[in-house]
C-alpha cells in the first residue's frame, strides 16, 4: 500500500468514491462536475462500508467486500486542484494522528474486471477501531442500496 504520508508531490492516480461523491450524492456536483475526465463503476475488495454521521467510512477488511463505488479520473489540468479540494473534504492532512480518513493508494477493480490502483479516503486507525467495536455496518457495501 502507497499512503500520501509525506508526499510534497504525490502520485497521480484515479480516486475511488464509495459515499457523498458518487453520482446523485449531495457532493458530486460540489467537487467533480468539470473536473473529471471519466467516471465509472468500481469495486474495492478487502474492505466493508460502515455508517458515519450522514457519510460512509470503508475499513480495510482481508477478505471482505466489496465496496461499490465509482472510479473518478480527474482531468489533468484539474487534478491538483481537484486533489486539494478532496483532501479538505476529507478533513485529510497527511501524517495528522487526528485524522479522519487517511489516504492511501489501493487496487480497485473496474467493470470490465481490470485492476487499477487509485486513491481511496478509508477510516484512520483509530476511527477504524472503533467501528469495527461498535459500529452499524452497511450490508453489501453499497451507500447508495442502504436506503
Amino acid at each position: 500500500m502507497v499512503t500520501a504520508h509525506g508526499d510534497d508531490d504525490p502520485v497521480t492516480l484515479p480516486f475511488f468514491v464509495y459515499g457523498t461523491l458518487r453520482p446523485g450524492e449531495h457532493n458530486h456536483d460540489l467537487f467533480l462536475r468539470g473536473r473529471t475526465e471519466s467516471e465509472e463503476p468500481a469495486r474495492l475488495r478487502d474492505a466493508v462500508l460502515y455508517e458515519g454521521p450522514g457519510y460512509p467510512y470503508a475499513v480495510e477488511e482481508p477478505g471482505a467486500g466489496p465496496v461499490c463505488g465509482e472510479l473518478v479520473t480527474a482531468l489533468p489540468e484539474a487534478y491538483g486542484e481537484l486533489l486539494g479540494a478532496l483532501d479538505r473534504l476529507e478533513e485529510y492532512v497527511p501524517g495528522d494522528p487526528g485524522n479522519l480518513y487517511e489516504r492511501v493508494a489501493l487496487h480497485v477493480t473496474r467493470g470490465d474486471g481490470a485492476a487499477v490502483r487509485a486513491w481511496v479516503y478509508v477510516a484512520a486507525p483509530a476511527v477504524a477501531a472503533r467501528l469495527r467495536a461498535r459500529g452499524t455496518l452497511i450490508g453489501g457495501g453499497d451507500w447508495h442500496a442502504r436506503r
